[in-house]
């Protein structure tokens, strides 16, 4: 970045941007899938996952990753980088991980996973434990005793450190107008921007619950502009696929307007191999933090 973007509006992202979630989501993903299925993959692992595209929510990241524990009791015989990888090459997503299962395992064997994929439960767990026993009652409507899960176990939605101070959270809502674009579901995404005291209006803040397509599809961002009667927007977040979102909406938009895609350093992209990821991706700017953003940004 040779200076400051100049822009009218900045979309944030919520995971890895306000609030570290390597304790609490990323942990529901590792452990939800142990539970059900005996074995799971390193916290680590899921990186290679996510940098595979495709994978911004992350109950599709759980089934992902259960369908690969699976399809290694199978014969598949791939470490999780490896399998990841394929993944990538097949599209991304989890329609990718399904096509590679498809390719490597023979009829029986692919048959065998199939039946043992436990998608409803593992949706169940996950929530189980992200939400802890209260929220999980309140927010999904279950049982949480059902699942066999103690009731001291779970919460992890507690254990999301803010990443947002609140000097940046006041310079941006004072120079620019700020939206946010995540894959939570509403109801979670409301607990997080309370948790960094953001709070913004229904219209600017677009979760999995919206009815326009997720990241990486550039549809929120192009309707935020909209909202904003922006010319130029900064979309900050923590993925590839929030790079590749921005990268979307320029090529996409029929009116020419300039999308930049900033990525930060705190979520699961760290260091210079995570710049370099973020730079090959097409980032216009990567920063340690979001709290760097008043020094990148100026308004048009």
């Amino acid at each position: 970045m040779s200076g400051p973007l100049r822009v009218d509006a900045v979309v944030l992202d919520v995971d890895g941007v306000l609030v570290d979630v390597a304790d609490s989501y990323r942990r529901a993903v590792v452990e939800s899938v142990e539970r059900v299925h005996g074995d799971t993959v390193a916290r680590d692992d899921l990186q290679r996952f996510k940098d595979a595209g495709g994978f911004n929510n992350d109950w599709e990241l759980t089934y992902a990753v259960a369908l690969y524990v699976l399809a290694n009791r199978e014969g598949l015989d791939r470490d999780a980088a490896a399998f990841a990888d394929l993944v990538a090459a097949t599209g991304g997503g989890l329609s990718g991980a399904e096509a590679v299962v498809a390719d490597a395992l023979d009829p029986d064997a692919r048959e065998r996973v199939l039946a043992a994929w436990d998608r409803e439960r593992l949706h169940a767990t996950f929530q189980r434990l992200y939400l802890g026993p209260d929220l999980y009652r309140e927010l999904e409507g279950g049982d949480p005793d059902a699942l066999g899960i103690d009731p001291d176990e779970g919460g992890f939605i507690n254990d999301e450190p803010t990443l947002l101070e609140p000097r940046t959270r006041d310079v941006l809502l004072e120079r620019f107008d700020v939206g946010v674009l995540t894959g939570r579901p509403a109801a979670e995404a409301d607990i997080a921007l309370d948790r960094v005291g953001l709070d913004l209006p229904d219209g600017a803040v677009f979760t999995m619950d919206s009815d326009h397509p997720g990241k990486p599809e550039p549809d929120a961002l192009l309707a935020l502009a909209d909202r904003f009667d922006a010319d130029a927007l900064a979309f900050v977040g923590d993925t590839l696929d929030d790079v590749r979102t921005a990268v979307n909406a320029r090529e996409a938009d029929p009116r020419g307007r300039e999308f930049y895609g900033v990525g930060v350093l705190t979520g699961g992209l760290t260091g210079e191999e995570g710049r370099r990821k973020y730079e090959r991706a097409g980032a216009d700017a990567v920063l340690e933090s979001v709290n760097d953003l008043p020094g990148a940004l100026e308004r048009r």
